[in-house]
């Protein structure tokens, strides 16, 4: 099932998050930029900064739940 998980560990972000060691073989790159950010409920609770910009810094949510990402994705546009 490939086409649910991609790595690149030549990234210079990799990983992109503080995560310990193990989880870092599960860590998919597939949704760098996170598909659900636009949502006003993705279902992770983020920062709302001054601006009016989501911050993301601690979510973990697109890089380990694909088939939330993809239910989530379906409910918003059905």
């Amino acid at each position: 099932m490939s086409y649910r998980f991609f790595q690149n560990k030549e990234c210079e972000y990799f990983p992109c998050h503080k995560i310990d060691e193990k989880q870092k073989t599960d860590f998919s790159c597939l949704f760098c930029y996170c598909p659900l950010y636009h949502l006003k409920d993705c279902g992770v609770d983020f920062k709302l900064l001054d601006n009016g910009c989501k911050d993301c810094t601690n979510c973990l949510l697109p890089h380990f739940h694909y088939d939330y990402i993809i239910q989530k994705l379906g409910e918003e546009y059905k």
